[in-house]
């Protein structure tokens, strides 16, 4: 019988998702994404080649993996297409393996202008948006007025009902609140009718074929956006993404039974990083933070941002190992530690004074707290490339060891480079 396994982010995003679903997807017949936008970035690197996508799910490199686009997605058509495109340079039959749930939400160019004009408006209270749309998809979604991806294929004179409702809604905001320029639904109509003929044959009820996929023992993997510290109701809120980046929304956002969910394995960088605004209680703003950065790559790979950085923080992995029901861990980028000459784990948070080790998330909360920090012994050797677990330093296996015991979840992989083979396998969640 094959696996159903959830792959999620622990902290703020970024943590290297792309790369162990990218991997594991060997042993699996599908990958799935079932929440986000094109603002998510995953990063693969096959062969010493980089590939970045956005919104099609990671399996795609995989000749023979399905992937699949589940209904809790909000879907920007033109930047599927471009993704497509970009990835049919290298094979073909890209297409053919692309399955999108009808009941997926349309991201408009009136959603990403209110999107930018609402960000700009807000100047230095900015949430830090990546300007896609994303936000004001799922606020339409939520309020019934949004259009599906169903929409566009019934028929000329419903199709330009709807937009002209939407539009109409959203042309007020541009004009009389922010002050600028409409958009026009002659031209959007054309230009949903273009995508409507492109996206046809990639329509597909996406629960009737996990479900299938399931009958058949095939093994699934569902890939998460973003990470736990932005989920929209147990993140760092209003510092947040719009939509759920849990483990509890892969049943709602693929329409795959909860039950039938076999492992969950958040991915943690082997230190924190956080784009955009917000609070971030171990944040380093000194020569080790700029290290990281440096040796770490911390650039966003949907906006080109940097990534502010600072210590792990352990009271945040502990929330995020709570709230997902973590089986297992994957720690990544542990060699951009290898050159520091002194570790800290972020154990805990001091407000007047007081210590707490699992206080309130959000954004209030947070930024009033100073983090209290536990000294581990550094390696100062190099890990890059290794992928057997005892050639790893003896002070690298103590800091692993003493992040599982302070979240009480094992690490189930280590990832030391960029690469599919730069990886340590403890536990194989498709085949364990």
């Amino acid at each position: 019988m094959g696996k159903s396994v959830v792959v999620l982010g622990t902290q703020w995003g970024d943590e290297g998702k792309g790369k162990i679903v990218d991997m594991l997807t060997e042993g699996a017949a599908a990958v799935v994404r079932y929440h986000g936008g094109h603002n998510a970035g995953h990063t693969l690197v096959i062969d010493g080649r980089k590939t970045i996508l956005h919104l099609v799910p990671s399996g795609i490199l995989r000749p023979s993996v399905e992937c699949l686009i589940g209904n809790g997605v909000v879907l920007d058509p033109s930047a599927l297409l471009e993704e497509i495109e970009m990835l049919q340079q290298h094979e073909e039959s890209v297409a053919d393996r692309i399955r999108i749930s009808p009941a997926c939400h349309i991201i408009l160019p009136s959603h990403i202008a209110l999107d930018q004009a609402r960000e700009q408006a807000l100047d230095r209270q900015a949430l830090g948006t990546t300007g896609r749309g994303i936000g004001p998809a799922y606020e339409d979604k939520v309020a019934r007025r949004g259009l599906q991806l169903s929409d566009l294929f019934t028929g000329d004179d419903y199709l330009q009902q709807r937009v002209q409702a939407l539009l109409d809604y959203h042309n007020f905001l541009l004009v009389h609140y922010y002050h600028t320029d409409p958009i026009d639904a002659g031209l959007l109509l054309q230009q949903l009718q273009v995508y409507a003929e492109r996206l046809r044959l990639m329509v597909c009820d996406i629960s009737r074929r996990l479900q299938h996929l399931r009958e058949q023992g095939q093994s699934i993997l569902f890939e998460g956006a973003q990470g736990t510290l932005l989920d929209i109701e147990h993140g760092s809120y209003p510092y947040v993404t719009s939509s759920s980046t849990v483990a509890g929304n892969v049943a709602q956002g693929s329409g795959y039974a909860p039950q039938d969910l076999d492992y969950v394995l958040g991915i943690t960088k082997a230190y924190a990083t956080r784009v955009g605004a917000g609070p971030f209680p171990s944040e380093l703003q000194d020569e080790t933070g700029h290290l990281m950065v440096e040796q770490g790559e911390e650039f966003g790979a949907t906006t080109g941002r940097r990534r502010r950085c600072g210590w792990l923080d352990m009271v945040a992995l502990r929330h995020a190992c709570r709230v997902n029901g973590l089986s297992g861990l994957c720690v990544t980028k542990l060699d951009v530690l290898d050159r520091l000459p002194r570790l800290q784990l972020c154990v805990g948070y001091q407000c007047d004074g007081e210590v707490l080790s699992d206080p309130l998330f959000s954004a209030h909360s947070l930024s009033r707290y100073t983090p209290v920090y536990e000294e581990c012994p550094a390696w100062q050797s190099d890990t890059r490339g290794i992928s057997d677990y005892q050639s790893l330093p003896p002070a690298a296996r103590r800091y692993l060891d003493r992040i599982s015991e302070l979240c009480g979840v094992p690490v189930a992989m280590i990832s030391t480079g960029p690469d599919r083979q730069e990886t340590i396998i403890l536990n194989n969640p498709l085949h364990d």
